[in-house]
């Protein structure tokens, strides 16, 4: 991080100087004027702001609270010891990353002078152009974005080592320069950059909950999602329980657990984003398409593009894709 920008961020906050004058406490009349601990929006961001960049709270314990907004909490440098629905410890150290959604809780030990954080104050609506925007579907990226929803059934939380992932930081860099100054269209730049740190993310599925034990299970599940993401043709469960050294069964039970979906739903999901995605950005015919994605059974192919997509992979491309040659004439359950 450029030496400019981590010299604004290590000032000392009027907060930071009560704390410091003696103050042993978190002033929670700053975050909420409830009397239950639930950080509210809406004492952070301005009107009409969907997203708001703020230091994290030094020399103090920051007691356990929730949000009601998605948190990222960026490490610039030092370390911060983060406390998660009361049992999962995190420390995190330069460049990481921890996204928290609405349903997590969250306690902060002490920081000192050099531990410099930043946090990200995000509506959940600020997802929604990032969403638009990201190249193509993938039932990985669908995961991620659906952490920091409001449903509690995914992880509460994402947390990625990410100092080696030289992209990242620079947009994260941009991100907190593009709030810093204050002018006039920075939701929709911001969210367009957070679009760009979300395609790079998802490249780098191995990163997530590295190293955190109380998330094994979800490790495990990014593993079988970024597996369909490249294996999406001629992928089966056995193959990736084997490479994961784990039982079919148990595999199969994590996914219906944390996506509410089985393998060969996911499987099948993932083809057909891959068929959607080749009918719009290429020309080529709808048969070679289904041969593309993985499908020998042109009727059943075309029954699941129908119930996903409500209409025939031909009338999905003429409203949706480029130009194309003429198709084959299709048959009764193609149209």
């Amino acid at each position: 991080m450029r030496k400019e920008l981590l010299d604004r961020l290590k000032m000392v906050t009027a907060e930071e100087q009560a704390i410091l004058r003696g103050r042993k406490k978190v002033n929670q009349e700053l975050y909420t004027s409830r009397r239950d601990f639930i950080i509210d929006s809406r004492l952070l961001l301005q009107k009409g702001q969907l997203i708001q960049v703020r230091p994290h709270t030094r020399f103090v314990h920051f007691p356990k609270h929730r949000h009601n907004y998605v948190e990222m909490v960026y490490m610039c440098c030092g370390s911060t010891t983060h406390i998660i629905n009361g049992t999962d410890r995190i420390t995190l150290f330069e460049g990481d990353l921890l996204f928290l959604n609405q349903h997590a809780t969250q306690e902060i030990l002490p920081a000192a002078v050099d531990d410099i954080a930043v946090n990200f104050i995000l509506l959940p609506e600020f997802f929604d152009r990032t969403l638009v925007m990201l190249e193509r579907e993938n039932v990985l990226r669908d995961f991620l974005v659906s952490s920091l929803s409001t449903d509690s059934t995914r992880s509460a939380y994402l947390h990625f080592r990410a100092k080696d992932i030289v992209p990242v930081q620079n947009l994260i860099e941009n991100l907190i320069w593009t709030q810093f100054s204050g002018k006039s269209g920075t939701n929709t730049l911001s969210q367009l950059t957070m679009g760009l740190i979300f395609m790079n993310l998802s490249q780098f599925s191995e990163s997530i909950n590295q190293n955190d034990p109380n998330q094994y299970e979800q490790s495990l599940v990014f593993s079988v999602l970024k597996y369909i993401e490249s294996h999406y043709k001629s992928g089966t469960l056995s193959e990736i329980s084997a490479e994961l050294k784990q039982p079919d069964y148990y595999v199969s039970r994590l996914l219906k657990k944390y996506t509410k979906s089985n393998f060969k739903d996911l499987l099948q999901q993932r083809k057909l984003q891959q068929a959607q995605w080749l009918l719009t950005q290429t020309s080529l015919p709808v048969d070679a398409v289904l041969t593309a994605i993985g499908y020998s059974n042109s009727s059943y192919f075309y029954r699941c593009f129908r119930s996903k997509y409500g209409m025939s992979p031909t009338q999905y491309r003429q409203v949706y894709g480029i130009t194309a040659p003429p198709e084959s004439q299709p048959g009764p359950d193609q149209q």
